[in-house]
């Protein structure tokens, strides 16, 4: 078990792959993905084994072992990616995630990271299951190479069905590779960045080509609230948003342009300053409630 999670040599000669933790198992068996073991501490296997075995910071609840071509594999999605030696797990992982959110592919060359590490697999949130993959080469045109600078503004991009090329984070796409693309992008940047991450740099792509094509969801999936301003948030974010505005709130109630109002009111008269300070602290409750209810507000709730 710790030889599958260790070693891609090792997956690729057993077929096999291991998810730690239940919302990656969970995902596994939504996408009909049925395990060729499941191991629970104190049930299927002592915890002190599970501990010593695992890659996580904490034993996980479950680990599951599961077939490798029990993956979605195929490159016949509108719009897809092709990575080019993209090695960092992370990254990996989190373009399968952004594939998954934009209904897209993902196409891996020789020398990526293996989409069934451990690594990958927590970075792409389940999507791993739900992502069809397949050989760089197999991509089907045009292919779009994106680079830092010297391309076509990505919005300016006349391009249907693309497939954006991306290449490794420090070196990204070499030059003969660059030259089999049909054209080249580039995403304005207008801060002080010289670049992308390139998970980031392929979410960002992928969404405009969707905002392009009218947004749609794809067949048998709900779109976000359109009018609730949070759609790509999740519940947590949306607690840290609801946050982040009642402490602005809080903050407005006691800044500078209130003092005015209290020195008037503190040289008025002792009646109105009792009034004036009455009606101040109604304001900063009101405030408040108003503030606070907009994390509660079924209009405006995640994704």
């Amino acid at each position: 078990m710790r030889r599958l999670l260790e070693s891609r040599r090792q997956r690729e000669k057993e077929g096999l792959f291991v998810c730690e933790g239940e919302d990656l198992v969970a995902a596994a068996d939504e996408a009909g993905v049925a395990p060729v073991e499941l191991l629970r501490p104190g049930e299927d296997v002592e915890p002190e084994l599970l501990a010593r075995i695992t890659t996580m910071a904490h034993p996980p609840r479950v680990i599951g072992v599961y077939r490798r071509d029990a993956l979605p594999h195929g490159l016949e999605r509108e719009v897809g990616l092709a990575l080019w030696h993209v090695a960092d797990p992370g990254n990996v992982g989190a373009l399968l995630r952004a594939a998954d959110a934009f209904d897209a592919f993902v196409a891996l060359s020789r020398g990526c990271a293996d989409v069934t590490n451990p690594r990958a697999l927590r970075a792409s949130a389940g999507a791993v299951f739900r992502v069809p993959t397949g050989r760089f080469d197999d991509a089907p045109r045009p292919w779009i190479a994106l680079a830092a600078h010297g391309g076509v503004p990505l919005h300016e991009l006349d391009r249907k069905q693309p497939t954006f090329v991306l290449g490794a984070e420090r070196t990204g796409l070499p030059a003969d590779v660059a030259e089999r693309c049909d054209a080249t992008a580039t995403i304005p940047l207008p801060g002080d960045a010289e670049s992308l991450n390139v998970a980031m740099a392929g979410a960002i792509a992928l969404y405009e080509v969707k905002r392009r094509a009218g947004g749609a969801a794809p067949p048998g999936r709900t779109p976000a609230n359109p009018g609730s301003g949070h759609g790509c948030l999740t519940p947590l974010d949306t607690r840290a948003e609801g946050a982040h505005v009642r402490g602005e709130g809080e903050r407005r109630s006691r800044s500078p342009e209130a003092a005015p109002a209290a020195a008037s009111a503190a040289a008025a008269a002792p009646g109105e300053a009792a009034s004036a300070a009455a009606a101040a602290r109604v304001g900063r409750r009101q405030g408040g409630a108003e503030a606070g209810g907009k994390v509660g507000d079924p209009k405006r709730g995640g994704a």
